[in-house]
């Protein structure tokens, strides 16, 4: 949930933050790629929306503790977010693992319980039962046993999903979760993450799809900074998407057409 909400006196409020950052400058090998006056995450579905290049999966990666700002600041939880890495659950694309590990879908999603229980200590009845919930969660109980070789790109994704949800985390971030991904495994995800939503959780996506953004919570749109923030039907307008887009966006007959890096998307209009 993105916020720039104020109280009577015309500060923001802080109460129930996730993500709170202020003047935040992120690099990348020494040259800025992100800048950030201010941002809040609360509970709900945010987006990160915006071209290739723009710093979503940099924006992740600071939240995740992975990076640190060249400048300002970012808490999540009130607390530098190298103390709180317990507390969230980072779902890469499932292209960035090797397809052909010799581990089982259950095995993928147990490693999740690693955060937990440590990498070397025997699970707990109580954690297979974790294992197992998430596992049918994604609607991969069949083909629990199964190797990721085995599986097709979707179910892999869905599977490192899994492994995510297996963490019980308060904020799940994940990166380009449906992105090609076949119908019924985009569909399942998006699923999943409405249940964490209604379970009072917060997610935090990293998308190109517009689609996918506009069916958020909240969402912030990226283009080197942050050119807007709020709900969807505020952000996605024609002006913010010209501002992030610039010539990638065509008016086609009136209708918006994204023409990305990756794919085309329609946007709102």
């Amino acid at each position: 949930m993105v916020s720039t909400r104020s109280n009577v006196n015309g500060n923001e409020t802080h109460d129930n933050l996730v993500v709170d950052a202020q003047s935040l400058v992120l690099s990348r090998g020494g040259r800025p790629v992100l800048e950030v006056e201010a941002l809040a995450v609360r509970a709900g579905i945010t987006s990160f929306v915006g071209p290739n290049g723009s710093g979503k999966s940099t924006l992740l990666h600071a939240i995740a503790g992975l990076i640190k700002p060249a400048s300002g600041s970012i808490r999540v939880f009130g607390a530098d977010p190298g103390g709180v890495r317990r507390r969230v659950a980072y779902v890469l694309q499932a292209q960035h693992a090797p397809a052909h590990l010799p581990v089982t879908v259950r095995e993928v999603v147990a490693l999740g319980r690693a955060a937990d229980r440590g990498a070397f200590r025997r699970l707990r009845p109580a954690d297979h039962l974790v294992v197992n919930e998430a596992i049918d969660r994604v609607g991969l109980g069949p083909l629990a046993s199964r190797h990721l070789a085995d599986l097709s790109g979707g179910e892999r994704q869905r599977a490192f999903v899994a492994q995510g949800l297996a963490q019980c985390s308060e904020l799940l971030l994940l990166d380009e979760p449906t992105a090609g991904l076949d119908l019924t495994s985009a569909e399942q995800i998006r699923h999943v993450l409405d249940d964490e939503r209604s379970a009072g959780r917060a997610v935090i996506v990293a998308t190109h799809d517009l689609g996918d953004a506009a069916r958020s919570d909240y969402v912030a749109l990226l283009a080197g900074r942050l050119v807007a923030s709020g709900r969807p039907d505020a952000v996605l307008v024609r002006a913010n998407l010209r501002a992030a887009y610039g010539g990638r966006l065509l008016d086609l007959d009136g209708d918006l057409v994204l023409v990305d890096d990756d794919a085309s998307h329609h946007g709102p209009h």
